[in-house]
C-alpha cells in the first residue's frame, strides 16, 4: 500500500463536464491533479450546447430518469444513484447560481446561460488545486509516459501514479471531441464500440420544389410513429424541423437511436407522421369528405383543418396525383404519413455520439487492459436522449472514475 504521505499524481485528459467533475474530486480527495485539453479553454461543447439554454438535468420522478439511458441503464445506475438529478441542482446552487424547472421537466440555471455556470465551477476547480494544462494534445502513452502535442510543435511527457480520460465522444471535432482517443485504446487492447451518430437528424431525398419553400419550416404540433429495437410502433408527438436534405429537431432526436439502428440493418427506414395528432381519424375523414364546391383541395383542407405551409407540402410531397385525389387515402395520410429516411446526419455534426468503450472492458471504471487509466462522459458505449439525460450521466460518470481511481490507489 502506497505511504499517504506520497503525493497521488492523476492526470485527467479532457476538460468537458465528465473531466471537470473528475478533476475536482480527485483534488477534493486529495489528490494532486494535472487537467489537459487540446483546446485553448475548457468546456467548448459545454458553452455550445447552452447556446439556446442551459439544460442540465431533468426533474422527472427519479425511476423514469434513470430508463432514459436504455440498454445502459443498470451499469450507469449505481453512477446516478451516487450523484442523480438532484445533486447537479445542488451542484449548480452551490455554485452561486440558481435553477428552475421549465414546463417539459427540462432544469436550467435561472439566467438560462452556461458561460456564467461554467465561469464559477472553473473557479472552484482552480481553487482545489487543480494546474490545468491549456493546448496540450494527447498522443497516447510512450515507454509508459504520457505524451502531449504542444503549440510550439514540441511534445512535453507526464508520468502521474493514474489517468483519467475524458475525451468526449466524436461529434462537433472543432470543439475537441474528434473520437482519436479510438485508436490509441484499441491499441492498448481495449475492446471499443464504433462511435456512431445519437440525438441526429437524418436525410430524405427531398424534391427540390419542396426543400426550396420549405426547408427550415417547423412542425410545431406532429406526432411520429416509428419502429422501436423489437419492431413494435411507437408514437411520440412534439415537433421538428424540416431541412434542406431531410429532418432533425427534439422529436427526431428522441427517435433517432432505433432510427439510426434500423437505417444500418436495413439500408433505410421509414416514420409515419400524424399531421393532426390532436385529432381523430375519424374526425378527418369527415372534414375531408365533405362538400368542397369549386374549392380546391389545397383551399379545403386549410380551411377544415388548417393544414397549409409545410404540412400541405408535405402531403404533396409524399402522396401520389391520385393518392391526393382521392378522399380516403389523403385522409389516412393525414394522420399516417409515410416518410423515408436514407440516412443519419454525419457524426461531426450530431449533438452525441453512442459508442466507445464497452462496459465489459471496465472493471467499474477502470480499462482491465490499462490497471490505473479510468474512462468517463461519452467515451464510455451508453446514449441517452437530449433533456439533461447526457449532461447528468457525464457529471455522474466523472465523479464515479474520480472516486475510483482514488479506491485503486489505495488499495495498491
Amino acid at each position: 500500500m502506497q505511504s499517504s504521505l506520497t503525493p497521488f499524481r492523476v492526470a485527467v485528459i479532457g476538460g468537458g463536464p465528465a473531466g471537470l467533475m473528475a478533476a475536482q474530486t480527485l483534488a477534493q480527495g486529495g489528490a494532486q491533479v494535472d487537467l489537459y485539453d487540446a483546446m485553448a479553454s475548457v468546456g467548448r461543447k459545454f458553452l455550445l450546447a447552452g447556446r439556446s439554454g442551459m439544460n442540465i438535468t431533468h426533474a422527472e420522478p427519479y425511476v423514469d430518469f434513470v430508463t432514459r439511458y436504455g440498454n445502459s441503464s443498470g451499469a450507469l445506475r449505481p453512477m446516478l444513484d451516487a450523484f442523480g438529478p438532484q445533486a447537479v441542482r445542488d451542484f449548480v446552487h452551490g455554485l452561486g447560481l440558481e435553477t428552475f424547472v421549465g414546463t417539459s421537466g427540462r432544469v436550467f440555471p435561472t439566467d438560462m446561460k452556461a458561460a456564467p455556470l461554467l465561469r464559477a465551477w472553473v473557479h472552484a476547480v482552480r481553487e482545489c488545486g487543480v494546474q490545468f494544462h491549456m493546448r496540450h494534445r494527447w498522443l497516447g502513452w510512450q515507454d509508459g509516459a504520457l505524451r502531449f502535442s504542444v503549440p510550439d510543435g514540441g511534445e512535453v511527457v507526464a508520468r502521474p501514479d493514474a489517468v483519467i480520460l475524458a475525451l468526449g465522444g466524436g461529434s462537433w471535432a472543432r470543439l475537441g471531441s474528434d473520437g482519436s482517443w479510438m485508436p490509441v485504446l484499441a491499441g492498448r487492447g481495449v475492446d471499443l464500440s464504433p462511435l456512431a451518430p445519437s440525438n441526429c437528424g437524418f436525410d430524405v431525398a427531398w424534391s427540390e420544389h419542396f426543400s426550396s419553400r420549405h426547408a427550415g419550416e417547423p412542425l410545431m404540433t406532429v406526432a411520429v410513429i416509428a419502429r422501436d429495437a423489437n419492431g413494435q410502433e411507437m408514437r411520440k408527438q412534439g415537433q421538428f424541423v424540416v431541412t434542406q436534405g431531410g429532418v432533425e429537431g427534439s422529436l427526431i432526436y428522441a427517435l433517432s437511436a432505433a432510427l439510426r439502428d434500423q437505417i444500418a440493418a436495413e439500408g433505410s427506414t421509414t416514420i409515419w407522421l400524424d399531421l393532426l395528432p390532436d385529432l381523430s381519424a375519424e374526425r378527418v375523414a369527415d372534414e375531408v369528405a365533405r362538400p368542397r364546391g369549386a374549392r380546391s383541395m389545397a383551399s379545403h383542407l386549410q380551411s377544415r383543418l388548417g393544414i397549409k405551409g409545410v404540412k400541405a407540402g408535405l402531403l404533396r410531397e409524399c402522396l401520389s396525383k391520385e393518392q391526393f385525389s382521392d378522399e380516403a387515402q389523403l385522409a389516412r395520410a393525414i394522420k399516417r404519413l409515410p416518410v423515408r429516411l436514407v440516412r443519419a446526419r454525419p457524426i461531426d455534426e450530431v449533438i452525441s455520439t453512442a459508442g466507445g468503450v464497452r462496459w465489459d472492458a471496465l472493471q467499474g471504471t477502470m480499462l482491465k487492459a490499462a490497471p490505473g487509466v479510468f474512462v468517463a462522459g461519452e467515451m464510455i458505449d451508453w446514449e441517452a436522449p437530449t433533456g439533461g439525460y447526457l449532461l447528468t450521466a457525464c457529471f455522474a460518470s466523472g465523479i464515479a472514475a474520480a472516486r475510483d481511481a482514488l479506491a485503486w490507489r489505495t488499495a495498491a
